[in-house]
């Protein structure tokens, strides 16, 4: 019953969300909340849909807004501030079985590479274990792991650490 709650809730927003203004370009630019420039992620194929109107991916007030999943040092438990936007993730590739998804895994420099790498797989894969949970089919999310290999921060402080430890959510 959750489930349906849930994906009724997000069917609702995106209706509501939906505008007949046509995208100007299907790449969307993600905030990079870090303050490190243009290092932001970026979103292709998740502009107009083929009406030439907005679909509910690009509605920044969404929880589907939300693109980064940020996580504890040496954990690979979802954050509660995070389940939110997983849980919305979920409900749109459940009622979207066309679309697929990368969760792209990272930590932060500490520790080994090898472990580093093998840290970013268990994030990613914790992501996709809640959102299959959740209703997502598992072939349409893709797992990598980047390990300590792609910063958005190339700071050696806690600051940057935080940032670092992450799972991005790439469509």
């Amino acid at each position: 019953m959750r489930h349906f709650l849930i994906l009724a809730a997000c069917l609702a927003l995106g209706l509501s969300a939906c505008s007949s203004k046509p995208k100007q370009a299907d790449t969307t630019k993600v905030e990079d909340r870090s303050g490190a420039g243009d290092k932001g992620a970026q979103t292709h194929g998740a502009g107009a849909d083929a009406s030439g109107s907005m679909n509910e991916l690009d509605n920044p007030a969404s929880p589907l807004a939300v693109r980064t999943i940020y996580f504890d040092y040496d954990s690979s438990d979802i954050l509660p501030e995070y389940q939110k936007a997983v849980d919305a993730h979920a409900a749109y590739l459940a009622s979207h079985p066309e679309k697929t998804m990368a969760l792209e895994g990272h930590a932060d420099e500490r520790g080994s590479r090898e472990y580093n790498l093998a840290l970013g797989e268990r994030r990613a894969q914790s992501v996709k274990r809640q959102m299959v949970l959740l209703g997502a089919g598992t072939a349409q999310i893709r797992t990598t792991s980047y390990g300590e290999e792609r910063p958005v921060v190339d700071a050696h402080d806690d600051a940057a650490w935080s940032q670092n430890r992450r799972v991005e959510i790439v469509y």
